[in-house]
Formats: C-alpha cells, sequence, structure tokens
C-alpha cells in the first residue's frame, strides 16, 4: 500500500519527535512492503515566521490531498515570543482551530494508558492504579465555546467579553455515535461527561446521546458531570472506558488523564472526520524550554503514528507492531528524562527513536 502522508513538523520540539516518529513509519513500511509518500506543510509559528499567518490557503489544500497529516506541536512561550504579540486571530494556535474545521475533524481520540512499567512515573498512590488503567477521551473538536461567537465591548463604561456556547443534534449525534463504535471494540462502557445541571447545550447533549445509546445495547451508559468527572479522574481512574464529552470540557479532561499516566509525553491523539481521513498529533504541547536539546519524549508521537496506521489505514497489524515496539523499550528499561525513575537507563529522543524502529518486526 502507498501512504501518502502530510506531515507538519511544528514548533519547539516538534520536529525532533516527528522526525522519530517517521524514521519508526520509514522501518513499519519497508518491514511490511508499503511506500510512504510524505508531504512538508507548515502550520503554526513555523508558518508565521514564513508566511506571516499561521496556517495558509494553500497548506490547507495540501493536506486535504493526502490520506492522513501527522503533526508535532505547535506554539511557543506566549510570554517572550514575537508571535503573541500578533492579534489573536494570527497566533500559532488560530492555525491549528481552523485546520480542524477545514478538514472537518470533529472527532478527537486521546487514550490515557497507564503502562505497568511507567508506574512509579505516576502521580497517584500505588493502591489507586494498581493493575493498570487503559481509557480513550472522546472529544468533540469543532463545536462549543472554541468555535461561538465572541467579542469584548465596552458597556456602561466597563470592558465585557461574550463567548458563546452552541452546540446542535447533529453535532452531538455524530460524536456520540463515534463514541459508541469505539466503546463496542472495547469494554463497552461510554461515560457521557456533561454540565446539564446548569447548561442547556449539556441538556441537548444528555438528550441526544441518551438516543443513540438506544442502538447500542450491549453499551452501558452512564451520565457524569464535569467536576465530578474531574475528581473521578484522580480519585479511581479504572472505572472510565470510553469518555464522550464536549470540546472544553475534554479539552481539560484529557490533560488531566494524561497527567495521571505519569507523563503528557507518552499520550497519542487522533483527530477524525467523517472519512478515513485523520490529524494525528501528540497530546502535550511544543515545549518550547527544552527544544533542541535532545531530551524531549517522541513515544507520544510514535504512538499517534501508529492510530494513524490503525484509524486512516485499516494497518492494524502495523500499528500493533509499533505498540509492541514501545512496550519492548519500556521493558528493556529505557527512559527520556520525563519518565526517568531509579534503575533506568536514561536515553535522549533520537536514542528511543532508534530503539522502537530497531524493534520493528
Amino acid at each position: 500500500m502507498k501512504l501518502k502522508i502530510g506531515v507538519i513538523k511544528g514548533d519547539g520540539i516538534g520536529p525532533e519527535i516527528v522526525s522519530e516518529a517517521i524514521k519508526v513509519l520509514d522501518k513499519v513500511v519497508k518491514t511490511y512492503g508499503h511506500t510512504c509518500e510524505y508531504t512538508q506543510l507548515l502550520m503554526g509559528g513555523a508558518s508565521i515566521d514564513v508566511h506571516g499567518v499561521p496556517l495558509t490557503e494553500e497548506t490547507i489544500a495540501a493536506a486535504k490531498s493526502c490520506d492522513a497529516v501527522l503533526m508535532g506541536s505547535i506554539g511557543g512561550d506566549a510570554k517572550t515570543s514575537p508571535w503573541y504579540k500578533l492579534e489573536p486571530s494570527k497566533r500559532p494556535e488560530a492555525g491549528l482551530l481552523r485546520i480542524r474545521k477545514e478538514l472537518k475533524l470533529f472527532a478527537n481520540l486521546r487514550p490515557a494508558l497507564l503502562y505497568d512499567e511507567l508506574k512509579g512515573a505516576c502521580p497517584l498512590k500505588e493502591e489507586i492504579t494498581e493493575g493498570g488503567f487503559d481509557m480513550m477521551i472522546m472529544r468533540e473538536l469543532t463545536g462549543g465555546l472554541y468555535f461561538g461567537e465572541r467579542k469584548t465591548v465596552e458597556e456602561d463604561g466597563v470592558m465585557t467579553a461574550y463567548d458563546s456556547l452552541t452546540y446542535n443534534e447533529n453535532e452531538i449525534r455524530r460524536i456520540a455515535k463515534r463514541g459508541f463504535d469505539i466503546a463496542m471494540k472495547r469494554r463497552k462502557k461510554v461515560t457521557s461527561v456533561d454540565k446539564a445541571n446548569v447548561l442547556d447545550s449539556s441538556r441537548l447533549w444528555r438528550k441526544v446521546v441518551e438516543k443513540v445509546a438506544a442502538g447500542y445495547p450491549e453499551v452501558k451508559l452512564e451520565h457524569m458531570l464535569v467536576d465530578n468527572c474531574a475528581m473521578q479522574l484522580v480519585k479511581d481512574p479504572k472505572q472510565f472506558d470510553v469518555i464522550l464529552t464536549e470540546n472544553m470540557f475534554g479539552d481539560i479532561l484529557s490533560d488531566e488523564a494524561s497527567m495521571v499516566t505519569g507523563s503528557i509525553g507518552m499520550l497519542a491523539s487522533a483527530s477524525l472526520n467523517e472519512t478515513k481521513f485523520g490529524l494525528y498529533e501528540p497530546s502535550g504541547g511544543s515545549a518550547p524550554d527544552i527544544a533542541g536539546k535532545g531530551i524531549a519524549n517522541p513515544i507520544a508521537t510514535i504512538l499517534s503514528a501508529a492510530m494513524m496506521l490503525r484509524f486512516s489505514f485499516d494497518l492494524d497489524k502495523e500499528a500493533e507492531a509499533i505498540e509492541q515496539a514501545v512496550l519492548k523499550v519500556l521493558e528493556e528499561g529505557y527512559r527520556t528524562v520525563d519518565i526517568m525513575s531509579e534503575g533506568k537507563q536514561q536515553i535522549g529522543t533520537e536514542k528511543m527513536g532508534d530503539l522502537i524502529a530497531g524493534y520493528i518486526e
């Protein structure tokens, strides 16, 4: 199979971690008899430096011509980077929001898995995490507060800001169906997270999710308020299988879930539309403070590449080969600094990529 992949290396540590993911992909396609055609794309701060905007029409068109896009992190230090002296619509993150909208990427998948080999890096008590946990956070990605109408105006001499939280039943239904479909392949449980005791949008969310659930009698559905979910993630993370939620809640909860696994540098993510197309990226940020030092953890990006093989190309065997290679490296005791623990061998970004590629079989 020929894989046509767009590559957005991004900012900060992005180029370093994406390079290691490509190294692993190259080993996979060579081992399994595929080929890769990479199209280099600019977005975020890297695009601002060249084009003056975080995302160009040409980049959008080029991304749409690919089968999938692999992306590193974007953005920089908001206090020191000149990118953040620009108006909000021209800052790096505006490019990310726009490409999600242009590519119709409505479903964000963030697995949060605690590897037994990394349980020492988990900040939770061992009795809470005994046996590990494995959850998938399904976040609606193109609606809600982040895409609603907003304005800041002066009213009666007082500056006042408005942000609109809007969802319609179709937006809710399609993310719910994707969540239940994935639950059917896992442990058949969906926890739908909302704020239905306060928000009209959440009351509609809950109503539509219940209608979708009726078509999946094998899946257990529970509702949970977002504040309670935030607490339960640190109290008893093992209870969760698929967490289904709206855009802002998902943004917050997925970062919380990532940290209870021990390091955000371990967690992949996928953003999918209604076809096989997806954008795949690590859950963490661009970490400009460590960029260029060769110490960033590339595992999240490498696992994002595995998700790409599975969801956009239906190459389950190849995806599993990457996941098993990551597990083997961890079992052998190799660690980047963010997941380092006593008695293990600390290595850098490039060495981690070399070792994972070396274990592809």
